[in-house]
């Protein structure tokens, strides 16, 4: 009982934390502007499997500006941002660019996989763990998305729903730096 209480205790504080973090109180995307002060975190290495078990490595996206989000099936502004995720990749996919989503619902691939079918997700979806959260610095909320440069440097963070232009511009800028 002490343990399922701790569980509720931790899933709401995780929810309450998605839904208070994101714009301002102008409508505004703010974006973190530095992850580690004077130094750009490297993404984390990982082989993690995606929704219907194949095993995405970390190793297949070198080389390309990544833009890479944590979401769950059940966070409303992650379900909000969805059709701008697919609207990113159908704009700039291919060699240079992906779009990379991280999903946080642990061993629930069947619910991440009617998601997908449900949306039409046009990129990759990839279960995520402890670890890849840690390695991005930790994820205390969702959505959270990254800008990552093609030498694998983490460049931007922002924290909540995330506006279409707002990411745009981002990868425009790190797509043009080569």
């Amino acid at each position: 009982m002490k343990k399922i209480f701790s569980v509720c205790i931790m899933l709401m504080l995780f929810v309450f934390a998605a839904c208070s973090q994101g714009p301002d109180s102008k409508g505004k995307q703010s974006e973190v502007p530095s992850i580690v002060p004077g130094e750009r975190m490297s993404m984390p290495q990982f082989a993690l499997p995606s929704p219907d078990g194949n095993v995405v490595k970390s190793e297949a996206l070198a080389g390309k500006v990544l833009l890479v989000t944590f979401f769950a099936t059940w966070c409303p502004p992650c379900l909000e941002e969805i059709p701008t995720l697919i609207e990113m990749e159908k704009e700039y996919g291919g060699d240079d660019f992906a779009v990379v989503a991280f999903s946080v619902d642990y061993d629930e691939e069947k619910l991440v996989n009617k998601l997908i079918e449900k949306f039409g997700v046009n990129y990759q979806v990839i279960m995520a763990d402890d670890e890849v959260a840690m390695g991005f610095g930790g994820v205390s909320g969702i959505p959270v998305s990254f800008i990552v440069d093609k030498k694998g440097k983490l460049r931007k963070k922002y924290v909540g729903y995330t506006e279409h232009d707002v990411f745009e511009v981002a990868i425009k800028e790190v797509l043009k730096e080569g």
